[in-house]
């Protein structure tokens, strides 16, 4: 198609010339004024939701009809109608929570979080208004536990066992990630990863990250396309990044399927009926449990419910979410804030007449005070509201321009040039599995992985049994079994044990030990150990639940080997549930690994307890496309002689065309386009 001096002209006509647009250049202003449609859009829709929230949990369901009515005697106040007037805009968990990831992104000039600023973030800011997995995820903390151990240790300090794998939370709170990621849904997906595990495990993460994803993809939308295959469009794409042994994947392919196959688009009703069968009514015949009105599952179906049948058009979105049932505000606030994102603020505006001219426009403030503690107050002069919606816009934008550096791109003063990438046909499922976080974490474990292949992983301890009743658990081989950070995104069953522990032992106690055996060579880069609780008097009856110093070993040709491990972070007695990896010096092929040493805690009570015990193989390198295509180290004119050679897509449309040489041009230019920018 291309040769070495057929690439030369077409630079030199190209740079005298009008070059065709590049497919990912982003305007500034316009995507500020995006992020402030979204907040609003997300505002909006949540207090819309908020009017029917619960009420609907089981048959008979609001339809269509109910709208614009008030269908509940017990509440005569309450009218099916859209929240257009409020004035300043109230916090709700829909948009708080998201709204202190912003504060301390911006706080700490960063694009990733820490365990420990996010869980100094919530423990400073989140204290009110939080329920279910956000409550156990702060309960945990507030016992010493950093994410992502505040998720995965909630079956363990709670009596709601598994609340963390199949609650709604994470996938109401984290969505906005994707804002800050345009184009960029592996960036994205990091970005959102830990606080995303701060509260949500297996499908439940998946939810939410399948959020993330849609909020992304966003500004990749092909808006020239009818708007029903644009809701499509999105579904699709976003569905790669989720395993397909995950409930969440069969939620969202059983709801496509059937919008698809239905011959009446507005016949919403029918796909959320079928939910409701299959997925509360009939659900253990289905091979599934429904736990609760405001668990993820369902609510996951009505957002994809009133995406696709709502047809990128913002109105009837929010209010098939509002009607769609469950825990129906958060939902449609997602599915509002995602239509927000792709329309900007004239879109939104022009979507409802009473916010159209000569009518006043929506209230751009927000009063986040009502729920969240300790926030900066951005409008002093306000008593009523703390910060606007574009002031919140801005600072977004300004972590976008982060991202995007960090993610390989180009920032300008008026522009972005976002990295190769994105979605489309050209993404494939396995590439997009790859750039989720959490399937690269599954696929390292020999615990999870060796089973799937026809293996087996076996635990054993030299010191079984356990402390007294209510100090962790006599069930040992839950720490072989890779479930408290298994992504696979299956059904499990509330009642599954999470923690074992080793006996009590004398005032000189023995070395205590943990060990998993494998029915064949794994590779070990690492060993993954896992705690459960740890106990201190007065406040408990016993002392204990913690190693002193231990040790790694592996068992190589026959033998033990000890090795020089090193942990990612210290075993911290004041620290429950830590998951920490030790790095082994060199991979080693092995089939067994053991974690050894000295019980904490005082003389006579001193015991283990432990979670997870794990060999992990080597970390899975993140897949990402770069207009270093020479890896030089920089984008340069040889890169597009390379490409010459062997033509790549970048833009993921399947296709290494002439669209994919004007992008790569664009950004060997672009250092010399008089909107580069030092920020």
């Amino acid at each position: 198609m291309f040769s070495a001096a057929g690439i030369g002209i077409f630079v030199r006509v190209a740079a005298g010339g009008v070059a065709p647009a590049p497919p990912r250049e982003l305007d500034r202003a316009d995507y500020a004024d995006r992020l402030r449609a979204m907040w609003l859009a997300e505002a909006m829709a949540n207090w819309t939701g908020i009017r029917s929230e619960g009420r609907r949990a089981a048959a008979p369901f609001h339809t269509d009809a109910d709208w614009n009515t008030n269908p509940y005697p017990d509440a005569p106040g309450i009218r099916l109608e859209f929240v257009l007037a409020a004035d300043p805009w109230w916090a709700d968990d829909d948009t708080d929570i998201e709204y202190v990831y912003l504060h301390l992104l911006t706080q700490h000039n960063t694009t990733r979080l820490t365990a420990e600023q996010v869980r100094d973030g919530w423990i400073t800011h989140i204290n009110r208004s939080i329920w279910v997995s956000n409550a156990y995820a702060r309960h945990a903390m507030d016992l010493g536990a950093r994410p992502p151990a505040t998720a995965f240790a909630q079956p363990m300090i709670g009596p709601w066992y598994g609340d963390s794998s199949v609650m709604i939370d994470a996938q109401l709170t984290t969505e906005f990630f994707g804002a800050l990621a345009p184009g960029m849904p592996e960036a994205a997906l990091e970005m959102a990863d830990l606080p995303i595990r701060t509260t949500a495990t297996g499908h439940a993460a998946h939810a939410a990250q399948f959020y993330v994803v849609l909020y992304s993809l966003a500004t990749q939308v092909d808006r020239s396309l009818p708007p029903h295959e644009q809701a499509v469009w999105l579904v699709r794409q976003a569905r790669k990044f989720i395993p397909d042994t995950s409930k969440a994947a069969n939620i969202a392919d059983f709801v496509l399927a059937d919008y698809l196959s239905n011959p009446d688009r507005n016949d919403w009703e029918r796909t959320r009926d079928r939910v409701y069968e299959r997925y509360q009514l009939n659900a253990a015949a289905n091979g599934f449990t429904y736990r609760a009105w405001y668990e993820s599952s369902v609510n996951f179906a009505t957002g994809l419910i009133a995406l696709l049948y709502g047809g990128m058009d913002l109105p009837r979105t929010v209010r098939i979410g509002t009607l769609s049932g469950w825990d129906s505000d958060n939902g449609t606030a997602t599915m509002g804030g995602l239509l927000g994102l792709v329309l900007g603020m004239n879109g939104v505006r022009a979507s409802f007449p009473e916010w159209q001219t000569p009518n006043p426009p929506p209230s751009d403030r927000f009063w986040v005070a009502r729920t969240r503690d300790g926030l900066p107050d951005h409008l002093p002069e306000d008593a009523d509201a703390d910060d606007t919606f574009a002031m919140m816009a801005a600072r977004c934008a300004l972590i976008v321009d982060r991202v995007i550096a960090e993610s390989g791109g180009f920032v300008g003063t008026d522009s972005w040039l976002l990295p190769p990438g994105g979605a489309g046909d050209g993404l494939s499922s396995a590439e997009a599995l790859a750039g989720s976080p959490t399937w690269r974490e599954t696929a390292r474990s020999a615990n999870i992985q060796l089973p799937l292949a026809g293996g087996a992983a076996t635990a054993s301890t030299n010191i079984p049994g356990s402390p007294p009743q209510g100090f962790g658990s006599w069930y040992l081989p839950v720490i072989c079994t890779g479930l408290i950070y298994n992504f696979r995104g299956l059904e499990i069953d509330p009642g599954w044990k999470v923690d074992t522990s080793t006996r009590r032992t004398t005032p000189t106690p023995p070395e205590h030990a943990f060990t998993v055996t494998y029915s064949r060579p794994v590779e070990v880069q690492a060993v993954r150990f896992v705690e459960g609780s740890h106990f201190h008097a007065p406040d408990a009856a016993v002392t204990g639940g913690w190693f002193e110093s231990p040790l790694i070993d592996v068992f190589v040709d026959g033998a033990w080997i000890t090795t020089a491990a090193t942990p990612g972070t210290p075993l911290d007695p004041n620290i429950p549930f830590q998951a920490v990896d030790f790095a082994l010096p060199l991979p080693v092929i092995a089939t067994a690994v053991r974690i050894r040493g000295q019980a904490g805690g005082e003389p006579g009570q001193t015991f283990v307890t432990c979670a997870a015990l794990d060999a992990l193989a080597p970390p899975i390198a993140l897949p990402r496309r770069s207009f270093d295509i020479d890896a030089d180290g920089e984008a340069t004119p040889e890169d597009l002689y390379r490409w010459c050679d062997a033509p790549l897509d970048l833009t993921r449309d399947a296709v290494a065309d002439e669209s994919d040489l004007s992008y790569l041009r664009r950004a060997i230019r672009w250092p010399e386009s008089p909107r580069m920018s030092e920020r």
